[in-house]
């Protein structure tokens, strides 16, 4: 099973939805193998299947994907707090800050997919304090408090607010749709999905050229088009919440390595910020004068 969240698709590269648990922990093995792990013997169900220190072959369970996952948005929770009260003494560090943490959490996610920092807490702790100076700056960009671009500042405070609520309220209601199975997470459902991302990323990066060369900015000006395109990647975002629950799913079913819940974390987490970020967006469009 693959993923078009880069963090999730390494975690789950070696799997099938088709496979039987046995199968699962096989593929399991023969991963950390590569990477320098000694595989160990399946020992049944309940039973740590792979090799290393004992505290670290325990299989990972539901409770340690909601406890890492957790922790990781409380990291960015609490960053993104400091980062706005640093706004209150020092305009100027906040957005450096802002512009810090957005690069510094894609090369954490980089480093992440690229150098097999699977399940690292490390890694993923780092990734959502960098990410926690990017959302609190970019927060305050859209709510109009470092320009004057327009939007009604009591107007522009709220939808930090609203954004959170439509955040978590998208998040609980694909997680109510991925449970009833009202969605199918088949690999045709993958690769529709995966397509529309690829394609919305090469149409953000073309805006981009496009916005440095000429000045012109349809997708992000707040224009017919700029909405149609955050409602698509709002979407988007949401039914990449269906391919990380079923990949969460399937790790737990089997027995995957209690840390890989750190490595959910972080998908989940990626999700969620792009989430928030065009809900933040598309609500600051409306809200211009």
């Amino acid at each position: 099973m693959r993923s078009s969240n880069p963090v999730m698709r390494n975690l789950g590269s070696d799997f099938n939805r088709n496979q039987s648990a046995g199968a699962y922990q096989q593929g399991f093995q023969n991963q950390f193998d590569s990477y320098g792990a000694q595989a160990g013997q399946d020992r049944g169900y309940g039973q740590p299947a792979f090799g290393g220190r004992q505290d670290s072959e325990r299989p990972m369970t539901v409770d340690d994907v909601v406890t890492k996952t957790g922790i990781t948005l409380g990291v960015i929770v609490l960053f993104a707090l400091i980062n706005f009260g640093l706004s209150l003494v020092n305009p100027g560090l906040t957005l450096i800050l802002t512009g810090v943490g957005g690069i510094g959490g894609f090369i954490t996610v980089l480093v992440h997919s690229f150098g097999k920092k699977f399940g690292s807490a490390a890694v993923t702790l780092i990734y959502a304090a960098f990410e926690g100076l990017f959302v609190g700056g970019i927060s305050l960009v859209f709510a109009g408090m470092f320009s004057s671009q327009g939007i009604d500042a009591d107007a522009g405070a709220a939808i930090i607010g609203q954004a959170v609520l439509g955040t978590i309220g998208v998040f609980i209601g694909m997680l109510f749709v991925y449970k009833t199975g009202a969605i199918k997470v088949t690999p045709k459902f993958q690769r529709i999905v995966t397509g529309a991302i690829v394609g919305v990323a090469v149409l953000a990066l073309g805006n981009l050229l496009l916005a440095l060369f000429t000045g012109m900015n349809p997708l992000r000006d707040g224009g017919m088009l700029a909405i149609i395109f955050s409602l698509v990647c709002i979407v988007l975002a949401a039914l990449s919440f269906l391919q990380d629950f079923d990949l969460a799913d399937e790790l737990v079913r089997a027995q995957a390595p209690q840390q890989m819940a750190w490595g959910v974390a972080l998908g989940l987490a990626v999700t969620l910020v792009w989430l928030y970020t065009e809900i933040l967006r598309l609500l600051s469009y409306f809200n211009r004068n």
